[in-house]
């Protein structure tokens, strides 16, 4: 059985092979956050763009169905209530303004979650924190080995016992 840097189990490890794979894991470390800040911005993007679509679609709606619903609208209310044809027109143009608005109001919902979303700050937040805690940590003295204890009986009993 081995550490993950390869040497036995039990055996020491020099401050060199401590540090290595200190940076090693450090540098994991640092490419799985750069990682996650691009998923959580695609992510934000996404919405962003679910936002700037349904605005796109409020307008397009209000725009182009005008012509069209107005009159079939227009016509059916003249139909069932023999309104003067004026005031039927005039109802059918608010009930597309109320559908556009409801559209843009959805939108607006999806713009706030977007702006919301802080995924690269939490990320670099947690980047800092992780590096002012490794600022902070101090390795400790081990005291020196008996001579008895010396690397060849460590690497004998790590033999044994794999």
């Amino acid at each position: 059985m081995s550490a993950p840097d390869g040497s036995p189990v039990g055996a020491e490890r020099s401050i060199g092979q401590l540090f290595a794979t200190a940076t090693a894991e450090m540098s994991a470390l640092v490419h799985d956050e750069i990682a996650l800040a691009k998923a959580q911005l695609r992510q934000d993007v996404k919405r962003g763009a679910t936002s700037g679509g349904l605005f796109t679609m409020a307008g397009l709606l209000l725009l182009f169905s005008l012509p069209m619903l107005n009159f079939a609208l227009a016509y059916g209310i003249r139909t069932w209530s023999d309104w003067n044809l004026a005031l039927c027109f005039l109802l059918s143009f608010l009930a597309n303004c109320i559908l556009a608005g409801l559209l843009a109001m959805i939108g607006a919902v999806f713009a706030k979650k977007a702006k919301k979303g802080r995924g690269p700050q939490k990320v670099a937040a947690s980047m800092k924190e992780t590096a002012g805690v490794l600022q902070k940590a101090k390795p400790h003295l081990r005291p020196a080995l008996p001579e008895h204890r010396g690397p060849e009986a460590i690497e004998a009993v790590a033999r044994s016992s794999s």
